[in-house]
């Protein structure tokens, strides 16, 4: 690392990669806003139900990043030749993996939105989007790998621009194909599927600058190795994809309570929702490059600066996120709601409301998780990702609306974070124990 004081790397890592995966939640919310201007509340309902699928994408493009950076700066920091081959790698299985999404999409996106809950009309609507943007499932998971290795290159400013160039372009191609071309959802699909080739491109600078200290060396891809990084990456993968399975699952319930028109609500609240929680995966992975190095050259108090660092920062911009919503929640979702549906107004404005208190627990899970698996704690990044992404938020999914019904749905995401506050604690006070009566890593003091 460098020689600039903790806090400022912490900043300048941190400022820029929140706005590059903001950007990235932007124009998600661009999606909708346009679909929801083409389509109304059918096209929002179908556009919610295919968001997991695209969730589960970007989550295994995370982990193999996010895993495969972690190695690389470890090793990297230990002076490890080995170092070099994870770049490779990581490309490699991302058109691997991608292939499966690729032939799902182009062969039976109707039977996809099927699986996700979708009747005859919705699949109608939503065909044509859902079989595009599968078809660049290669490309979505591309483009975080690069960008989360060329952040760990030491170039964040050109990572944070890739996102934020992808981003831009993605909503003047939205409008572009969707109404001036007329090519209604399938449009919105194919600037979707565009952003993240811009997004490459333009971080693929990186390679022909003076920076670039990486090597694209040829290794042969091995299952071991795969292994190996999806184990470092599981928190990042667990991560994004929670809020697929949260949106899966909700989808479900909010059918049998309240019909399409409950589960556009909830497409409003899970879009906006997709903002606050791409400023906490932010923090996460923009503190990981820092984390991961500190961490292999055995630099104790600079851990544990980051670490105080990110958590404080995750809380601060919670409160202000709740604030916000409060303040915003009637306007956010008339901006969504083009039919100007009234029960779906009076679901949403309550949903934000309420969903929106779980990120005073989730900013913290975030970070904590990350600074876990950066320092390759797996056992207990993967024990607080499981019970945040998968065994919390389904427990309460089907728990609290059985007794609350719709209030029941908005809870159960902070009732999940909360319980997961405490396995994250509890992983960080024993990696702190560990450390200590090794002459270890890291006091949390």
């Amino acid at each position: 690392m460098n020689k600039q004081s903790v806090g400022k790397q912490f900043a300048r890592y941190v400022s820029l990669n929140v706005l590059g995966t903001m950007g990235t939640s932007f124009y998600i919310l661009a999606d909708t806003l346009f679909i929801s201007a083409a389509a109304g509340a059918d096209g929002i309902t179908a556009l919610n139900l295919v968001l997991p699928v695209y969730s589960f994408i970007y989550a295994v493009g995370t982990m193999l990043g996010v895993g495969s950076a972690i190695r690389f700066s470890i090793l990297r920091a230990q002076g490890n030749e080995d170092a070099d081959s994870y770049f490779f790698r990581a490309v490699m299985w991302a058109f691997v993996l991608g292939a499966f999404f690729m032939l799902a999409g182009g062969f039976a996106p109707e039977k996809v939105m099927e699986i996700m809950g979708g009747d005859a009309g919705i699949v109608a609507v939503g065909r044509s989007y859902t079989r595009t943007f599968m078809l660049f499932a290669p490309f979505f998971m591309l483009n975080f790998i690069v960008s989360a290795f060329v952040r760990n290159d030491g170039d964040p400013s050109l990572a944070m621009a890739a996102v934020l160039t992808s981003s831009i372009s993605n909503v003047f191609l939205d409008y572009l194909f969707m109404f001036p071309l007329g090519m209604g959802m399938m449009g919105a699909a194919l600037a979707t599927g565009l952003s993240p080739v811009i997004g490459t491109s333009v971080c693929s600078l990186h390679f022909l600058s003076r920076k670039n200290t990486l090597v694209f060396r040829p290794s042969r891809l091995s299952i071991g190795k795969l292994y190996e990084v999806c184990r470092l990456g599981i928190a990042g993968f667990v991560g994004e994809i929670s809020s697929g399975v949260t949106t899966a699952v909700f989808n479900f319930v909010i059918l049998g309570l309240a019909g399409n028109v409950g589960v556009a609500a909830y497409g409003v609240v899970a879009n906006v929702s997709l903002v606050a929680n791409a400023i906490f995966n932010g923090i996460s992975n923009g503190s990981q490059p820092l984390v991961s190095s500190y961490y292999g050259e055995k630099e104790e108090k600079h851990l544990k600066q980051v670490l105080h660092l990110g958590i404080g920062t995750a809380f601060a911009l919670a409160v202000l996120v709740l604030v916000i919503i409060n303040l915003s929640a009637v306007r956010l979702t008339a901006l969504f709601n083009s039919g100007h549906s009234a029960s779906l107004a009076a679901y949403a404005h309550i949903g934000l409301r309420l969903y929106f208190t779980g990120f005073l627990f989730a900013g913290f899970n975030i970070t904590g998780i990350g600074y876990l698996g950066a320092t390759a704690q797996s056992e207990w990044a993967f024990a607080a990702s499981l019970m945040r992404g998968f065994v919390a938020i389904v427990a309460f999914a089907f728990l609290l609306p059985a007794f609350l019904g719709m209030t029941g749905i908005w809870l159960a995401f902070p009732a999940a974070e909360l319980v997961t506050a405490c396995v994250t604690i509890t992983g960080l006070r024993r990696k702190s124990a560990s450390g200590s009566s090794s002459g270890g890593r890291m006091n949390l003091g």
